[in-house]
């Protein structure tokens, strides 16, 4: 079985499933299966993957493809044609992708083209926003996968209404055997880290005032166009009028927003990118988080923080249901802000399978459909 790894969320869902696939085979832990860990290097700055392996206790990469950064195509295409020659040679059982980066995409096509079974963990969810790259993947990805293992129950329907429940999907299989309602493994890692998010310790090491707002943001929408980011920035200055506000600043955005002059208020702290562990230690210990970030939606729902989200819509609707995240646009950020911080960060009801158990669920259903 070949796990396919290329950006700092992917680590994170699959850090449980590969630990409960190394279990002893028929135990309620996992298969035992022979596994394969492939780090396509679509993230190759240090801080933004290898830190995260010995984080969360995964095993090395067995190979690293280091493929590194380009533009769309040119980097699926690298990643196809090295995961091509990687798959011909071990041919694995199974091929696991994780959400809906790059290397999602490029190892779901090169193994339905080899006849390799796919499954897509964090599979259904949509934005409905094909301008969103990620989007695209996710659509793509699910329409190629034999197993869907899905994190929250609106995805069921979107899988079903874009026909994936309803018909045959090769080897007589209904379609239905292949969505799984599994949990958030993302939510697996959180739980069982909650312990070492040290929070004291994380405003030690960077110099952290005792209140602060926390915000990261990346996507090509907020960070590409400098007329964009330039608003962006003077809303954040204006954010930090009310408190400070602490930004690890993701590579993608960095040189826009800089120029931009992020970094000229005296309450903005700028960060370079953390590790799993100091990244949400420090959103734990905020008063609010601005993100435009997918995860950390997922990840200040069960953190109790609130969230305000600069997007004009989410794949995690979920989040908004519970009361955890809100849609933002960038002239309604600073009063939503004013808004969180006066809140009395009441705690929400968990989204159901939030549990820390979904690796388990996966690596059982998986180790059932092979052995079937």
């Amino acid at each position: 079985m070949a796990h396919v790894l290329g950006a700092r969320p992917n680590f994170v869902k699959a850090a449980p499933v590969i630990a409960a696939l190394s279990g002893p085979r028929g135990s309620a832990s996992g298969a035992g299966r022979e596994q394969r860990v492939i780090h396509t290097g679509q993230h190759y700055d240090e801080r933004m993957s290898e830190v995260f392996f010995r984080e969360l206790g995964l095993p090395e990469p067995d190979v690293n493809l280091g493929v590194g950064s380009g533009s769309h195509a040119a980097q699926t295409a690298a990643i196809m044609v090295a995961l091509e020659k990687e798959f011909i040679e071990r041919s694995p059982e199974l091929v696991m992708v994780y959400g809906d980066v790059n290397s999602t995409i490029a190892a779901a096509l090169v193994a339905a083209k080899l006849h390799i079974p796919v499954a897509h963990v964090e599979a259904g969810l949509r934005s409905f926003d094909m301008t969103m790259p990620e989007e695209v993947n996710r659509r793509l990805v699910d329409q190629l996968s034999n197993l869907l293992f899905v994190t929250s129950p609106e995805a069921v329907g979107h899988l079903a209404a874009e026909g994936v429940v309803g018909r045959s999907h090769g080897g007589g299989r209904k379609d239905l055997d292949r969505v799984h309602f599994v949990g958030n493994p993302m939510i697996d890692t959180l739980l069982a880290h909650l312990d070492s998010f040290d929070t004291e310790a994380v405003r030690a090491a960077h110099g952290l005032p005792e209140r602060y707002i926390v915000a990261t943001l990346h996507r090509p929408a907020n960070v590409d166009d400098p007329q964009v980011a330039a608003g962006l920035v003077k809303r954040l200055h204006e954010i930090a009028d009310l408190a400070d506000v602490v930004m690890p600043v993701h590579p993608r955005g960095r040189r826009v927003l800089t120029e931009a002059g992020l970094d000229d208020h005296p309450r903005v702290t700028l960060l370079e990118p953390l590790g799993y562990v100091d990244f949400v230690a420090a959103v734990r210990g905020a008063a609010a988080a601005v993100t435009d970030s997918g995860g950390v939606q997922e990840e200040t729902t069960i953190l109790g923080v609130p969230c305000l989200t600069v997007r004009p819509n989410t794949e995690r609707p979920i989040t908004i249901t519970h009361g955890t995240n809100r849609l933002v646009t960038a002239d309604g950020l600073v009063s939503a802000v004013e808004q969180a911080l006066a809140s009395s960060g009441d705690e929400r009801e968990v989204p159901p399978l939030w549990d820390g158990k979904a690796g388990p669920r996966i690596a059982r259903i998986a180790e059932g459909w092979l052995d079937g």
